[in-house]
């Protein structure tokens, strides 16, 4: 086994329509606004950018972000990620009952060296950290979709 490879899913049920959970998703230099482990998000271009992310353990991830799929009748957006960060990540949106059902899937092999050299110990730690940044992104654009 590779320790510095993770492989996460998350399932999100949101208060939306697929069309508008997609679209929010879509507007990745907004997450800072409902997400508060994306520090920051910085454009380079059309289909770049540069993203910042820090949630319970005291360490930052930076990673470009390089969309690959945007597909809004599929309801898939897809990037390949770079930096801190290897690999792909991809949301997935359809329509479940009254809402959404948003499924994020992602591959990445962690570049950091410090977590590299902290792999085996770590890895329990920073499945959890994820877990909780994962649940804290739910709970705020749950709000944002409510607010609209």
């Amino acid at each position: 086994m590779d320790w510095t490879r993770y492989r996460f899913v998350s399932l999100w049920s949101l208060p939306a329509p697929p069309d508008v959970v997609h679209a929010a998703l879509e507007r990745v230099d907004e997450y800072p606004l409902w997400w508060p482990q994306v520090k920051e998000v910085r454009g380079l271009d059309g289909t770049s950018a540069v993203v910042t992310v820090r949630s319970v353990l005291p360490y930052r991830l930076t990673f470009v972000a390089r969309a690959v799929r945007r597909d809004p009748a599929a309801g898939v957006l897809e990037i390949a990620m770079s930096g801190d960060l290897v690999g792909w990540a991809r949301w997935t949106v359809r329509g479940a009952g009254g809402g959404t059902l948003a499924r994020y899937d992602q591959e990445v092999e962690v570049g950091k060296p410090l977590m590299r050299r902290l792999a085996v110990p770590g890895r329990p730690l920073f499945r959890a950290n994820h877990r909780l940044m994962m649940r804290a992104g739910r709970r705020g654009l749950t709000a944002r979709l409510q607010a609209v």
